[in-house]
């Protein structure tokens, strides 16, 4: 059976997806997320030679080679991750779909899938957990699944529909994405209580100073304000603020952070906030969206989310 990977409309011209299909690209795809059959069972509820079958009977009804599994593990083909990416595309699209017609009859039902950068839990700014909580109240049929990420990732996700709602600070949005502007989270330049400049008087610490000692950034910003920062080749680049804390921790390396991640740990004596405010500075965080219009349900979050700010 030949098949064309470009679209689903192409698949569709030549096999017609069925209910039977969707429930193999679902098992196929808790594969995939959990790396092999073994760790797929509990997700599933399915035994091991089960999964193995359903997989096999994708393959057949496909007419190609998923993935390669034994000794070495479980590896996706290159075909098989093309059909991954089309199966979470059909997956995405009828659980936007089903969301439409559920809201057509009154309904609130259906997954509500919500990307947030790491960190932020401890800044009083940060008010998703109290949309939540108005959320379930008003939506309490909807299953909210949360998850965590850079903001790189959670821009793509948003894009391409694997995520509904993305909330981090993002320094370009690219077209198609809809952007909403929730309020600012402050950063400040800190060091360790082992490193050189934790003992050294206010007024001996300048940007000349600072710019002696190497530094951690995070790897997701934009080029501008990386090379507002000129970094060296003793600095080092991270995804996650949990990581760039560690690093400053450390004692090795300078680094801007969340000032709210970093108030226990000046009030504990472990880090100390530098006097040079050369570096500081306030970003804003969003709420973004895929561009168009959006379930009911969809919709009713992002409004209660933005009146937590009003």
């Amino acid at each position: 059976m030949a098949l064309q990977f470009d679209t689903f409309t192409s698949l569709n011209e030549i096999m017609k997806i069925t209910g039977s299909d969707i429930h193999l690209l679902t098992v196929f795809d808790s594969v995939v997320r959990n790396r092999g059959f073994s760790a797929a069972q509990v997700e599933l509820g399915l035994s091991q030679p089960t999964i193995s079958n359903h997989i096999t009977a994708l393959e057949e009804r496909l007419g190609v080679k998923l993935c390669q599994r034994g000794r070495r593990g479980f590896l996706l083909t290159e075909k098989g991750q093309m059909v991954h990416q089309l199966g979470l595309r059909l997956l995405e699209s009828l659980n936007d779909h089903s969301a439409h017609l559920a809201a057509l009859k009154g309904n609130l039902v259906g997954n509500l899938k919500i990307a947030v950068v790491d960190a932020v839990t401890t800044d009083h700014n940060f008010r998703l957990p109290q949309a939540i909580r108005e959320f379930t109240q008003k939506a309490p049929a909807a299953r909210i699944e949360l998850s965590i990420s850079d903001p790189q990732s959670i821009m793509t996700s948003v894009l391409d529909g694997t995520c509904h709602i993305g909330i981090g600070s993002f320094d370009n949005i690219v077209n198609g994405l809809s952007c909403v502007n929730l309020y600012e989270e402050n950063h400040v330049l800190y060091c360790a209580d082992t490193h050189p400049l934790f003992n050294l008087p206010d007024d001996e610490i300048s940007g000349a100073v600072i710019r002696q000692h190497p530094r951690t950034h995070r790897g997701y910003w934009s080029q501008q304000r990386q090379k507002s920062h000129n970094p060296s080749e003793m600095d080092r680049f991270v995804l996650e603020i949990e990581a760039q804390l560690m690093l400053v921790l450390s004692g090795a390396y300078l680094g801007l952070l969340p000032e709210h991640v970093a108030t226990q740990f000046v009030a504990q004596g472990q880090l100390r906030r530098l006097p040079y405010v050369g570096n500081d500075y306030a970003c804003m965080m969003h709420m973004i969206t895929r561009s168009g219009i959006a379930p009911k349900m969809n919709d009713l979050f992002m409004d209660i989310l933005k009146g937590c700010y009003s």
